[in-house]
């Protein structure tokens, strides 16, 4: 009769218990890299939150000082009218460069140009003075501090153009107010445009 022999230290796996050990590997890698996926996207959202709700402030920021620069014009222009020192808008619209107020300018109109192209026209050599004429505002602080100082982050710049068509004859009677609201933070600048219609009237005028 045969003998059989025993080999105590050797344990027989079945093909099925195999599988069931490399299904396992693979499954704790996904859920590894699952995990791992998740906490990057969190940290990802979390980063480009914070620099979205920077952007929205800042835009706000930047229509509050445009609504600044508005009040701001109305009231110097009413004061004109008020004490004569202006008669009509005539000869305080801006006027350069060429084209400025013109609709049909490819380069030039103010339309056409983003805000901060606008204020680069205005002051070409970056001193903080504008370099055209008939600018009301450019670059004007308005926001003070605890110590009563004024903060050059937020600013506005105000200026008339003449609203008239397409080679059209001017109206003196009316203008359109622009007002750039601007904020600074470091190297960036965040800016908003209003633009409001105005008309004067005039003593014997219709209304």
């Amino acid at each position: 009769m045969p003998r059989i022999k025993k080999y105590p230290n050797l344990h027989f796996r079945s093909p099925d218990q195999h599988f069931e050990r490399g299904a396992s590997l693979i499954i704790v890698v996904i859920v590894m890299s699952f995990i791992i996926t998740v906490g990057l996207l969190v940290v990802t959202i979390t980063g480009t939150g914070t620099k979205v709700a920077g952007n929205i402030r800042n835009q706000q920021e930047a229509f509050n000082a445009a609504e600044a620069g508005f009040n701001a014009g109305w009231t110097t222009i009413d004061d004109y009218f008020a004490d004569g020192t202006w008669n009509s808008f005539e000869g305080h619209f801006l006027k350069e460069p060429y084209g400025i107020d013109l609709p049909d300018s490819k380069n030039n109109y103010f339309r056409r140009l983003t805000d901060v192209e606008i204020l680069n026209l205005i002051d070409p050599n970056g001193d903080g003075n504008p370099d055209l004429n008939n600018i009301l505002f450019y670059l004007q602080p308005y926001v003070t501090n605890s110590e009563g100082q004024l903060n050059l982050k937020y600013s506005y710049t105000v200026f008339l153009i003449e609203d008239k068509a397409n080679g059209g004859e001017g109206d003196p009677s009316s203008a359109l107010m622009v007002c750039i609201g601007s904020v600074r933070a470091g190297n960036k600048m965040t800016t908003s445009r209003l633009e409001i219609s105005l008309a004067a009237k005039f003593p014997g005028s219709n209304p």
